[in-house]
């Protein structure tokens, strides 16, 4: 997936884009269409938002305990969306329930790969 709407361009990993699913489809099965929607809505104004204030987002703080600083992460509660501004791009590598345990989710994702 890639969002245009600023002058960053916004890009979705292919894992981004499973996690984005995932949620849907569990919000979809747990509770009710309507609220799986409105979240893949939020989810998507958020992701939108970085293409305007890629840099408003914070430092995870799992990533800065391991002295990293190339990822930043913005949320709609619970989530967590965990990108890196590289040029003009913007690349959303996971989106989480950061209610899991994040610093095994960050490692396996980010830094094993």
């Amino acid at each position: 997936m890639s969002r245009t709407g600023g002058p960053y361009t916004v890009l979705l990993t292919e894992g981004a884009g499973r996690d984005l699913a995932s949620i849907y489809d569990y919000i979809a099965e747990s509770d009710s269409l309507a609220n799986a929607n409105h979240v893949l809505d939020r989810l998507l104004e958020v992701a939108d938002s970085l293409s305007q204030f890629p840099d408003c987002g914070r430092y995870p703080k799992e990533l800065i305990a391991l002295g990293i600083r190339e990822y930043r992460q913005t949320s709609f509660k619970p989530y967590r969306m965990i990108y890196r501004v590289i040029g003009t791009k913007v690349i959303i590598y996971l989106i989480a329930d950061g209610r899991r345990d994040m610093q095994s989710l960050l490692t396996r994702r980010l830094l094993d790969a």
